[in-house]
């Protein structure tokens, strides 16, 4: 009989996992069960979304997000600007709101970066495994201008960064794009550069295209499957890198 697979659980039902995680310089650590190069076959996903489930805050703050801002986050309106840089910090981002009489940078330089991006970004249509690779080299200049936007007021103002960033652009089109934070970027990539992003975006591309294919699945029959219907499989691989590269640190 095999073994049933297990990953380092919360124990509780914590804040979301990565409020507690500083970003540490990438540590030695075992590789993973599976190669990198295929990432999580089926019984393996199933665990990892299972033990993240776990971790029942993170869901709650991400349908705070839903309910303020549904049907999908428009950085267009200040309403959901504020919403997105509540969720930004409740997954642990620690970006500093505005004080009485201050400028909202956030607000600001969000809107300005919308502008700058909105009709270069994939619809909201498209998921992990349709995205092309002209698309992953657009969505690399577009991750290297937000991580470096000014995010915070005051003389000690401080940029995004690349954490933040990818879990923004993941609230925007949360069925194409992934997050990270460092201990998986590290791992998996060496860097959080825009080439960086856009190797995880193509590893990512590749694990969903690899197991829609050997379950003979459409995206919504899988997470169905997997026990967390209506989750995008962008975050159920995220859910997997956490579980593998994150909470074994």
């Amino acid at each position: 009989m095999t073994a049933p697979v297990t990953f380092p659980g919360p124990g509780s039902d914590l804040e979301h996992p990565r409020a507690a995680v500083p970003e540490p310089a990438p540590p030695d650590r075992p590789a993973p069960a599976t190669p990198l190069d295929r990432g999580p076959d089926l019984e393996r996903l199933r665990a990892a979304v299972g033990e993240f489930a776990r971790y029942g805050a993170a869901d709650r703050s991400w349908e705070r997000l839903l309910l303020a801002t549904g049907p999908g986050v428009d950085p267009a309106l200040a309403a959901h600007r504020r919403a997105l840089l509540v969720w930004l910090n409740a997954w642990g981002c620690r970006l500093r709101y505005p004080r009485d009489g201050e400028h909202d940078v956030f607000c600001a330089e969000t809107a300005a970066w919308w502008e700058r991006w909105r009709e270069r970004l994939p619809g909201r249509d498209a998921t992990l495994a349709t995205l092309g690779d002209a698309e992953i080299d657009v969505l690399g200049e577009c991750y290297a201008d937000l991580s470096a936007m000014r995010a915070t007021p005051g003389p000690r103002s401080r940029s995004l960064g690349p954490t933040a960033a990818t879990k923004m652009l993941h609230a925007l089109r949360p069925r194409a794009l992934m997050p990270w934070d460092a201990a998986i970027a590290d791992a998996l990539h060496g860097a959080r550069t825009a080439e960086a992003y856009r190797a995880h975006l193509r590893t990512g591309r590749e694990w969903a295209r690899r197991l829609l294919t050997e379950t003979g699945l459409g995206e919504q029959a899988l997470a169905v499957e997997l026990g967390r219907p209506g989750r995008p499989l962008a975050k159920m691989l995220d859910d997997y890198c956490y579980l593998v590269f994150t909470a074994a640190t």
